[in-house]
């Protein structure tokens, strides 16, 4: 089991570069296919899209089959898959296509290990389990930045994209080969993902998951490259590359922080509201340069990670013959969100841009746009119930 559990976590490697790595290929992507930043927008929406499409049959999957054979077979077939067609995209709806089908090869990979880890072990080491593998996982955020940037200059992207399909085989291979399914666990109890919206409890979990990581995700994800180039003449490559770091230590930092402070409510209440705070930072201009842009960007990633620990709360109200449906239906809210909240970015972006008297103007509206959905969903947590378990 820890050997499928490093997989997963190689294979969750993969699935933070895949939604990350179109920030850097902006320029390249728009010289070669002619490729804007929001029909790039639109792309890594649907990445994002056809990941949270699939978390209800995939935690119909992981409850009926078993976290083998779903997250090897989605990943051969969608990450590998989608990787080829992206290496041979020759227009921009190729790379729609590409990104589309990586989404549904990533769909199951984290959501297979929160089920190990939800099965078999305290639930009380539940956040910090998940922040591990996210965190570690997250290598994958920081390979999509200053490394990608490298690759592609000195073999090209095409290439480096067929590496990285040749690797996503390897290890959908291994995950067959290897990782172990967790005993079957015998009830009575009965049920669907219906069931869930039943308790009440998660009514006010659900609309902060929809928006805390639209920011980060998303500006991670696209915005911080053009943002930063357009606005400073900046390097894309190394602003993402803090930005990831960052969000690799607060992934760390919000693991353990609901057992030191008997509180998961309040820690991703205060966590979110930071994150807030610097989003709206970046919206009203307060950056005058680019290291003061890329400080920003930062801190609105190290707390806007906060999945471990909202995972964790909305599970303890999630009885245990319910697991996989459950921990896939918050990942369906939490990364459904970005997608939604990345494609109308983009029309807002194309809207804006032509005639804009500023070139950040477009940039810093999008950001008001991320503050003000993150603002709701704060707003409405606030109301929830705190549980540890």
């Amino acid at each position: 089991m820890r050997f499928g559990l490093v997989l997963l976590c190689l294979a969750y490697v993969l699935s933070q570069f895949y939604r990350a790595f179109l920030a850097v290929l902006t320029d390249v992507l728009g010289a070669d296919i002619g490729a804007t930043p929001d029909m790039l927008a639109t792309a890594s929406g649907l990445w994002f899209l056809s990941f949270a499409v699939m978390q209800i049959p995939v935690g119909w999957a992981l409850d009926t089959h078993g976290p083998r054979r779903t997250s090897a077979t989605l990943l051969l077939l969608g990450g590998a898959g989608g990787a080829a067609v992206f290496a041979l995209a020759a227009t921009p709806t190729h790379i729609n296509i590409a990104m589309f089908l990586i989404g549904i090869g990533c769909s199951p990979v984290l959501m297979a290990s929160f089920f190990v880890f939800a099965r078999m072990y305290p639930a009380k080491m539940f956040a910090t389990l998940g922040a591990v593998m996210i965190g570690v996982g997250s290598l994958g955020n920081l390979a999509g930045s200053v490394p990608l940037t490298w690759a592609v200059d000195v073999f090209g992207w095409r290439e480096t994209l067929w590496a990285l399909a040749a690797v996503t085989v390897l290890i959908a291979v291994g995950l067959w080969l290897v990782l172990k399914d967790p005993p079957v666990m015998e009830s009575d109890e009965k049920g669907s993902v219906l069931d869930l919206f039943k308790i009440r409890a998660l009514w006010f979990i659900f609309p902060l998951m929809v928006v805390y990581y639209a920011p980060a995700g998303a500006m991670r994800g696209l915005w911080i490259g053009p943002y930063v180039t357009d606005v400073f003449g900046g390097d894309a490559g190394l602003a993402s590359l803090w930005m990831g770091v960052a969000m690799i230590v607060g992934t760390f930092a919000y693991g353990p922080l609901d057992r030191m402070f008997g509180t998961r409510k309040w820690v991703a209440l205060f966590g979110n509201a930071m994150a807030f705070l610097f989003v709206l930072l970046l919206s009203l201009g307060i950056a005058k340069g680019y290291w003061s842009a890329v400080a920003l960007f930062a801190a609105a990633g190290f707390f806007g990670v906060s999945f471990p620990l909202l995972m964790a709360h909305g599970r303890a109200f999630v009885p245990a013959h319910l697991a996989g449906r459950g921990v896939t239906l918050m990942n369906l809210f939490g990364i459904g969100g970005v997608g939604i909240w990345q494609l109308i970015s983009g029309r807002m972006h194309a809207s804006l841009a032509p005639n804009a008297t500023n070139v950040a103007d477009p940039y810093q509206m999008i950001f008001l746009f991320f503050a003000a959905m993150l603002a709701i969903g704060i707003l409405i947590y606030a109301f929830s119930e705190d549980r540890i378990d």
